[in-house]
Formats: C-alpha cells, sequence, structure tokens
C-alpha cells in the first residue's frame, strides 16, 4: 500500500467524520422520519405530528439554554430540578393570576441560574459540580413547596397547553421564536461573541478584558429563564404541577440534543439549528421505540449510543 493510498484514506476519513459531525444530526431526522413512514401505522397524521411537536417543544427550550452553558465550556445538570421549581411555584402563585404565577416561577429558574453562574463566576467551582448541587437542592425546594401532584384549573394555563394559531399549537410558536431569539443573540449580538470567547479560552477573554464573570452569570441565569419556561409550558399541557416526576432525565435529553446537533463539549461554538434537529431526533427516537412496544429503558440507552457517537465524531475533528 502507498503513501498516496494511505493520504487518501486519511482524507476520506477525514471528510466522513466531518460530514457526519456537520450533517449527521439531520441525517438522523430524515432516516428515523422515512422508517417511521414505512415501517409504524398511523405516524402519517396531521394529529401525530402536532403531538410531536407539541412534545419536543420543552426539550427544545430547555436544550436551548444547556448551548448556551456547553458555549462557555460549562453544563447545567440542574435544568430538569429547575423546571420542577417552576411547576410548584406556578401552583403556589396561580391563586393570583396565571401571569403572576408564571412570572414567579420563571424568577425561580432566574435565581436558580444566578446560583448556577455566582458559584462558577466568583468560586471557581467546576459546572459540572455547582449544577449538580443545584440539581439536588432545586428539587428538593421544589417538593417543600409542593410534596404531592395538583391539578392546574386555570382557563389561561389550560389555553396556553392546548391552544394555537392556524393549527399551530402555542407551545411550538414559542419554542420556535425562543430558538429564534437565541439564534439572534449568538450570531448577531456582541454578548453571544463574548460568549463564544469565553467558551473558546477563558484566560484569553480574561486577558482580552471581556467581562467574564458577568458573561457566566448571564449565561446560567438565561439557562434557568428557559428551563423555567419549558416547565411552565408542561405543566400547561399536563394541566396538572408534579415536581416528583417534572423534568425527570431532562437534562440528559437537552445535553444529547445540543451534542448531536454538533456544539462541541470543548465550548467555543453553538450550533442553534443543529440543536433543534437534535431535540426533534431525540423525540423521533422515542417516538419509534415506544411505538414498535420497547421499554423506555431502551430510549436511554439509545441516548447514550448516539451521545458517544457525537462526542467520537467531535473529538476526532479537534485533533485535526
Amino acid at each position: 500500500m502507498t503513501d498516496l493510498t494511505l493520504t487518501r484514506g486519511q482524507v476520506d476519513r477525514e471528510r466522513l467524520l466531518r460530514l457526519l459531525q456537520e450533517y449527521g444530526v439531520y441525517a438522523g431526522v430524515v432516516v428515523l422520519l422515512a422508517f417511521n413512514f414505512v415501517f409504524t401505522s398511523n405516524f402519517v397524521s396531521a394529529e401525530n405530528f402536532r403531538t410531536q411537536a407539541v412534545q419536543v417543544a420543552p426539550v427544545l427550550i430547555v436544550a436551548l439554554g444547556m448551548a448556551l452553558a456547553i458555549g462557555t465550556e460549562g453544563v447545567d445538570l440542574s435544568v430538569g430540578s429547575v423546571m420542577a421549581l417552576s411547576t410548584s411555584l406556578l401552583s403556589l402563585y396561580l391563586g393570583y393570576g396565571p401571569w403572576m404565577a408564571v412570572l414567579m416561577a420563571v424568577a425561580g429558574g432566574i435565581v436558580i441560574g444566578l446560583a448556577n453562574g455566582s458559584l462558577i463566576a466568583f468560586l471557581g467551582v467546576q459546572p459540572i459540580v455547582a449544577t449538580l448541587a443545584l440539581m439536588v437542592a432545586g428539587r428538593g425546594i421544589a417538593l417543600v413547596l409542593l410534596p404531592q401532584l395538583e391539578d392546574v384549573r386555570d382557563p389561561g394555563m389550560a389555553s396556553l397547553g392546548s391552544g394555537d394559531v392556524l393549527g399551530v399549537p402555542y407551545l411550538v410558536l414559542i419554542a420556535a421564536a425562543l430558538a429564534l431569539l437565541v439564534a439572534f443573540v449568538v450570531r448577531r449580538t456582541t454578548f453571544g461573541r463574548q460568549l463564544l470567547a469565553v467558551g473558546d479560552s477563558r484566560p484569553a477573554a480574561r486577558l482580552a478584558g471581556l467581562p467574564v464573570r458577568r458573561i457566566l452569570i448571564v449565561v446560567y441565569a438565561c439557562s434557568g429563564a428557559l428551563a423555567a419556561v419549558a416547565g411552565v409550558l408542561a405543566t400547561a399541557r399536563l394541566t396538572a404541577s408534579d415536581p416528583t416526576s417534572l423534568g425527570n432525565l431532562m437534562e440528559l435529553s437537552a445535553i444529547t440534543a445540543v451534542v448531536v446537533g454538533g456544539t462541541p463539549l470543548s465550548g467555543g461554538r453553538i450550533r442553534i439549528g443543529g440543536t433543534v434537529a437534535g431535540a426533534v431526533l431525540i423525540q423521533l427516537l422515542t417516538t419509534t421505540l415506544i411505538k414498535h412496544d420497547l421499554q423506555p429503558s431502551w430510549t436511554q440507552m439509545a441516548q447514550a449510543v448516539v451521545i458517544i457517537a457525537a462526542v467520537y465524531a467531535a473529538r476526532e475533528r479537534g485533533k485535526r
């Protein structure tokens, strides 16, 4: 085997890995859609597509905040607990009106995010440790505030969870609007460029005079706020507050969506379009397994395989 043959083989391998990271998530969505079109009964229907879109909306919203955290070379493991806290606060303050309840729920998520950001920015705690602590504390606070499931009986919340505009559910419209907003912030604003600079090299960002601490605090506050919004929307859809189960393993789904979408764990880059596709991929994967009578545990194992594949592709690309 000549050196030229080896070189061509190496180039082909690099090209394949590059294509996998850039477009693999979109290919995965297409493959799952094609599989379900052919082999899943009752998949091709307006009602099913509506259901899939509504179910993916909270995951996508949480994943947007996770993408911001990962873009700074961090992670936010507290997002599931923030969802639980938001549903507890929503139920507690619903008597003051739906707008006040939503405001307090989102405020609770921001407080958790500020706590995460402060631990990371001022005390130098590793993001995985800081957010793990708030993950445990947040769920505990949620259960203290609301120890058990409680029905949400409010016309405004019911409308939010089941209403639509021209057939498009409110939840989907809100998720799409937030995705566009986050994409605009990341790509078109000074804050977005500073965020990516911090993720690329925090010491270099400090030397360049960037407000690294402030950026980290704002990023985790945004992650907390987005997770709280997802909790509110999930509560509205279910018409019940359940801090025991709401948001369980949401951090896994969010991290999967972000990583599979092409955002590297090493920070410095955020792919919002890929994150959207990643969230859709996770939803389709879950739906496919459920509709073919496989246990939920298979979904978690499948997500693990997808994460490993995505991280491997990113790692190999990073070596070049």
